[in-house]
Formats: structure tokens, C-alpha cells, sequence
């Protein structure tokens, strides 16, 4: 596995990577900034905070997550509101979001304060419709599905673990959860993931300073530490999919830590050896 190299630096809080292989670039987050990234282009696009992620559309533009509104950006940078997540207010803004391969999003909110039950998981239909798919969370968090689309990952952070759920590709259902990983507290909370063409699956462990990656039979694989304490989530890119990006966050650290981890909130690249997926894009 190669080095991990700094691809850009300045996030508070860097989220959301996603790598667009109609355009060869990856785009980002920086939520509390409402900020908008894209390698290549020097000049963020700001929209408004937070901004909890931007999934690029099969049409142009983006899908955001602003507040608790689902929003849509036109190629053009016009913004029109899609969808509100109703629920329980103490969930008090969206976090992590994906699509799965029908294009439909989904996406979690969280509450700031980590008040137990008040998150829940939506799925958002092309057209603007929304279902609630999971409640009782506190942060729902990284998301993706297995290379055949039969199994849905999904991350509630407190609960340290990763959860997997058989998945209808037709229909969207979620069947009965189960545990495939349990993260001790001392190692991290669970934040981002991602899964690669081998099915295993990567989670950015946030105040764990590194990456792992588990197997699909749940079994750990290998342990990547980072050079900074809060990595927060995890894409596959470059030409051949094989780029590892890793966003991350410095929005907690004081002036100390900041001296500390002078690389905290930046943008990394490693190669780790496995493949990545091409991830799809909102249909709406």
C-alpha cells in the first residue's frame, strides 16, 4: 500500500467525498462552511451551513442536504427544495446521505446534541417523496451497498457498530438488521464508509486517527492510521478506482490540537490495494 499523501487542506468539518467518473474528479463538503469542493477548481462553490453532502445528479448539478431540506442545484447553481424531513426536532439537521443504484437517495439526519432516539433514516424518491426506513437513531451516518446490491451498510455512530440489512433493489425494503462489525469506543466512533469491489467494507473512524477495512464476512482486514485523529469519511477514485480519499475534520480541536495535527481538516489520498466502485447518482 502507498503513502497517504494531502490532496487539499482548510475543512472544519470535510464530508461527503464522492468521485464522478463522468468527470474524473472528486467533490466534497466542508458542512459547517456550507461549502462545496471539487478537486481541479480552486474556487469552492458556497451555498449555505450546513451543508451535509452533495451527490451529483444523472442530469447535472447536485442533490444537498441543507438544514433538514433535500435541495436540488441545477447545473446553473439554482437551488429548489425537493423534499423536508419531518420528525422529531432534536434532529436538528441532515448528515450522511447516498443513492443506491435505482438512484434514490438516502439520507439520515442527527441530533447535534446526541440525544438518543430522535434520528431517523429516509429514503427520498426521485419525484420528492420520502419515507422514513429506520427511526430510534442518534447520528445516522455512512451508508452504502454490497457490489451485488443485496445488502445495505448503514452506521448509527453512538451505537459503535456497523449494521447490515438485506436490501430489495426493486422496492427499496430494508429486511432485518443485523451486527457485521462492533467498534470498541477506545478505537474510534464510526463516521463515513464506503465498499469496494471486493465487498469489503471501509470505515473512517473519527477520534481513531486511521481506516479500517472488514471483510464481507464481517472479519477485520487491516487497520490504515492517518496522520490526523478525526478522519470523518471515506470514497474510491482516480482513473482506475483505485485512490483511496479520505476527508476529515478539525472542527473539535482546540488551539492546542490544532498545533498538534496541522494536517487536521485536510483532504488524503492513499492506495490500499482493492478496487473501488463507481457510486451512482441522484435521479431526481
Amino acid at each position: 500500500m502507498n503513502g497517504v499523501t494531502s490532496v487539499a487542506a482548510g475543512d472544519e468539518l470535510g464530508e461527503g467525498p464522492f468521485w464522478d467518473v463522468r468527470t474524473a474528479r472528486l467533490s466534497w463538503v466542508d458542512i459547517l462552511t456550507g461549502r462545496l469542493r471539487t478537486t481541479g477548481d480552486p474556487a469552492p462553490v458556497t451555498v449555505t451551513s450546513p451543508l451535509a453532502f452533495a451527490i451529483p445528479r444523472r442530469d447535472g448539478g447536485h442533490v444537498l442536504g441543507v438544514g433538514r431540506d433535500v435541495v436540488v442545484r441545477d447545473p446553473e447553481g439554482g437551488l429548489r427544495t425537493l423534499a423536508h424531513l419531518d420528525g422529531d426536532a432534536r434532529a436538528d439537521r441532515l448528515n450522511d446521505a447516498a443513492c443506491d443504484a435505482a438512484g434514490r437517495l438516502w439520507a439520515g439526519t442527527m441530533s447535534s446534541r446526541r440525544e438518543p432516539g430522535v434520528a431517523a433514516l429516509y429514503r427520498i424518491e426521485p419525484d420528492g417523496r420520502v419515507d422514513c426506513v429506520l427511526d430510534g437513531l442518534t447520528i445516522s451516518n455512512g451508508l452504502d451497498w454490497s457490489p451485488d446490491g443485496t445488502v445495505m451498510y448503514h452506521i448509527d455512530s453512538p451505537a459503535q457498530r456497523v449494521d447490515r440489512y438485506p436490501f430489495d433493489a426493486g422496492t427499496g425494503r430494508l429486511g432485518d438488521r443485523r451486527t457485521f462489525a462492533a467498534i470498541p469506543a477506545e478505537d474510534g466512533l464510526p463516521d463515513g464508509l464506503t465498499v469496494d469491489a471486493e465487498g469489503g467494507v471501509w470505515v473512517a473512524l473519527f477520534g481513531g486517527g486511521a481506516v479500517r477495512r472488514y471483510r464481507a464476512d464481517g472479519t477485520l482486514d487491516r487497520v490504515v492510521p492517518l496522520p490526523v485523529s478525526c478522519p470523518t469519511s471515506v470514497a474510491f477514485g482516480g482513473a482506475t478506482l483505485r485512490d483511496l480519499f479520505v476527508t476529515s475534520s478539525r472542527h473539535k480541536l482546540d488551539d492546542a490540537g490544532r498545533r498538534a495535527e496541522p494536517l487536521a481538516g485536510n483532504l488524503f489520498r492513499l492506495r490500499p490495494g482493492p478496487q473501488g466502485l463507481p457510486k451512482p447518482r441522484f435521479a431526481g
